[in-house]
């Protein structure tokens, strides 16, 4: 017996999704979301899915509908008999809350990862996760892919032999380390403090950037202001220019005012989350071909380790 393949979109989603479908080589599956008075939704699929191998794409950034939206969907697939169902996420929301960084919080990746279970998903598809770990909060398999597979590239095309890898913070020295290796160029990290979330207070620089074409590695941007006063810094400490490479351009508050008031010549992200508003200073690249591949392998049973350039 052959198994189809759909790929149906949330509506956070819609244009990434469209781009990834057709890309493999298939429409884009018809679901119907009907909004009542209350703020309440029904989504709904207007084909049938029954032996189908379904693809669910939706990137699960505030608000939370995004999130409920792919719970319902996985619901509805697997009581209309879906064969398997995949929820690909290209943006893992509430990642952030990977552990219990002081008393009386929750641990909202993995309150995540167990309602995506309840709901029924077979196997979860996503892009730089906030914390590796979050993998493991999964009891079904977890296709965890890197921007880097798209981001080397364009680091070779810019590497004049004046390169300097940077981490915005500790917690991305590890990445920016791995980039730093594979070009074979030095390393930059910024320490900072923060009193509160979303609140840079204090903020240094470790290494040497003086006269260095910089770039900056995160998985993701918020509401710019450590990305902002990095590029800031190093500048002040003599480097010639600072760009920076963030996968998801969550670009909340303030985001985009900052960055176009900033040091930064350009900031590179991918469309895992749409833009709000377009910067001559932002420039988007697509990862609709590395999913439509791994998708593609994936239904194949094939190996997907030649995407992980950088893990």
């Amino acid at each position: 017996m052959s198994y189809g393949v759909k790929i149906f979109a949330g509506r956070a989603s819609k244009s990434l999704a469209e781009q990834i479908a057709t890309k493999f080589g298939a429409s884009l599956g018809d679901v119907k979301v009907t909004e009542f008075s209350d703020g309440e939704f029904q989504p709904s699929f207007e084909e049938t899915v029954r032996g189908q191998d379904v693809f669910i794409v939706q990137s699960t950034m505030p608000p939370t509908e995004n999130l409920f939206e792919m719970l319902l969907m996985v619901d509805a697939a697997k009581r209309a008999s879906a064969r398997k169902i995949v929820a690909v996420i290209p943006y893992f929301g509430f990642a952030r809350q990977d552990r219990k960084d002081k008393p009386r919080v929750a641990i909202g990746a993995k309150l995540i990862a167990n309602m995506l279970m309840a709901a029924g998903v077979d196997r979860v598809m996503t892009m730089d996760l906030h914390a590796d770990q979050i993998q493991g909060f999964f009891e079904v398999p977890v296709d965890h892919l890197f921007a880097s597979t798209l981001f080397f590239n364009e680091m070779k095309a810019l590497d004049n032999g004046n390169l300097i890898m940077a981490a915005p913070d500790a917690g991305g020295a590890k990445r920016a380390n791995a980039y730093a290796k594979k070009l074979d160029t030095g390393l930059a990290i910024c320490h900072k403090h923060r009193k509160k979330a979303n609140e840079v207070a204090e903020m240094t620089v470790i290494g040497d950037v003086a006269g260095k074409d910089v770039i900056l590695i995160d998985d993701m941007c918020d509401t710019a202001g450590t990305l902002t006063k990095a590029a800031e810094l190093f500048i002040e400490k003599g480097a010639k220019s600072v760009r920076a490479f963030c996968t998801h351009a969550v670009l909340s508050g303030p985001a985009y005012e900052r960055i176009n008031n900033s040091k930064l010549t350009e900031l590179i992200v991918t469309d895992t989350i749409p833009l709000k508003q377009k910067s001559d200073k932002i420039r988007v690249i697509t990862v609709a071909d590395l999913f439509a591949d791994v998708i593609d392998r994936l239904i194949k049973n094939e190996s997907i380790s030649t995407h992980f350039i950088i893990s």
